[in-house]
């Protein structure tokens, strides 16, 4: 496997996304800091992996007796496998697209929740009124387009759904208190809205409605 490891661009991967996930998901509460670090201990291990030292061939290679050299490329796990570099740019396409939607969630459902803030009022405009947790979805897209359809590592596949439930008991967490700070007004969005997952109808009606804004 590749001996010259990136570890520049691990370190200039970690700062920026570990930046980009703080400026947009603030911890409160030490339960807050305690996910929130979950999530830290996975970007930085996804990234020392992936540009550091590939953990997860080397751990294939010992168990399964396999060849382990190769280039940087050759780290991923998807091409390991498969011997095929086209596929690795599959899973790129596909995981890059899937993080960016997470991304771009994330950052809406931080906009609404601003001005609801702001406003003294619930946040159930623009991403919100597909799902009550817009930018928990964020996160999930974000983590499984890089960590399991891009690059999958034993630890990223093994903390991606740690963080899912960590982040789904949370939000039940906030809901409750959401409940006690608006009371009916909360339960009707709660009856009218999914949790994590869009309906279908939702999103056609949320689209349609932006193009006409548009």
């Amino acid at each position: 496997m590749h001996t010259e490891f990136l570890w520049g661009a691990a370190l200039v991967s970690i700062v920026i996304v570990s930046w980009f996930f703080y400026r947009f998901v603030v911890p409160e509460s030490w339960r807050d800091w305690t996910r929130a670090g979950i999530v830290q201990a996975f970007i930085i291990s996804f990234y020392a992996e992936m540009y550091g030292f590939p953990v997860t061939i080397y751990l294939l290679a010992r168990i399964f007796g396999l060849d382990a050299t190769g280039s940087f490329w050759d780290s991923n796990l998807w091409i390991y496998l498969t011997g095929t570099p086209a596929v690795m740019l599959i899973s790129m396409a596909v995981g890059y697209t899937v993080a960016f939607f997470g991304v771009i969630l994330l950052i809406a459902g931080w906009r609404e929740v601003y001005w609801a803030h702001k406003q003294g009022r619930l946040a159930t405009g623009g991403p919100y009124a597909l799902c009550r947790h817009p930018q928990y979805l964020g996160i999930f897209m974000a983590l499984i387009g890089e960590g399991v359809i891009h690059w999958p590592t034993v630890f990223s596949l093994t903390a991606v759904p740690i963080i899912i439930v960590a982040y789904v008991f949370l939000a039940r967490a906030e809901e409750r208190q959401l409940l006690k700070q608006f009371g009916d007004q909360y339960r009707k969005y709660q009856a009218r809205t999914p949790m994590f997952v869009p309906r279908w109808t939702d999103l056609k009606r949320f689209f349609a409605d932006y193009r006409l804004a548009a």
